[in-house]
């Protein structure tokens, strides 16, 4: 990691301009993606935002990153890091770095995939948020699942809640994508009981895995 008293004079001035342009008032998705393509690559001004601890500049600081910068012991920093923001927050950061990062080259992906037992949370969830993604996007599903399977059974139950939220919902699109492990995945809801008679928004399916399974897949043979 870079410390800010580290920057270059050319990054702190840019690194003082992007703070202030990008304050937490009114700032949306949209402009972040806007400012990263302006900026397009720079790990030094990246690791300049992160270190502000605020959300807006972690994101952005996401999308200009090096993803050959994000060894096994960055990515540990930054995850310890990213506790100390709130956990919606948490989890957004989290999530732009797989999609931006993370999958963007095989080092980067090989780490992921090695991250089911981390130390910190965040990088466990990362693990679950990427062998969900690999089921939902549509793309034949690796030939993990039954070990998967074997990991929910054992470990959902005692899980950190942003851990186990993200590891039921990959359940969840286990039971959608693969119907030869339905019965299993609506087993292990059904054992569980996680999110059962949990109140959603009109339009959203419920996360009890029993009921997400079914109207998923209702949804899918219309």
């Amino acid at each position: 990691m870079c410390p800010i008293e580290d920057l270059s004079m050319a990054s702190k001035i840019s690194l003082e301009n992007l703070l202030v342009e990008i304050s937490e008032d009114g700032i949306k998705m949209g402009d972040l993606k806007k400012k990263a393509k302006e900026i397009k690559k720079d790990h030094e001004l990246a690791m300049g935002l992160w270190e502000s601890g605020r959300f807006y500049p972690r994101m952005l600081a996401v999308l200009i990153m090096d993803k050959m910068l994000l060894t096994q012991e960055v990515m540990e920093r930054l995850a310890e890091d990213i506790h100390a923001n709130e956990q919606e927050h948490r989890e957004q950061i989290a999530d732009w770095l797989v999609a931006n990062q993370l999958m963007k080259s095989k080092k980067t992906l090989a780490q992921l995939e090695s991250w089911e037992k981390a130390k910190w949370p965040i990088l466990r969830r990362l693990f679950w948020y990427h062998q969900a993604r690999l089921r939902w996007v549509g793309q034949a599903p690796p030939d993990n699942t039954g070990e998967l399977l074997d990991s929910l059974e054992e470990n959902l139950e005692a899980e950190e809640p942003e851990v186990q939220w993200m590891m039921n919902f990959t359940a969840g699109w286990i039971g959608i994508h693969q119907p030869e492990y339905r019965k299993r995945c609506v087993a292990l809801g059904e054992r569980l009981e996680l999110y059962k008679g949990e109140k959603v928004s009109r339009g959203c399916t419920p996360s009890y895995l029993p009921e997400f399974i079914r109207i998923e897949v209702e949804k899918r043979e219309k």
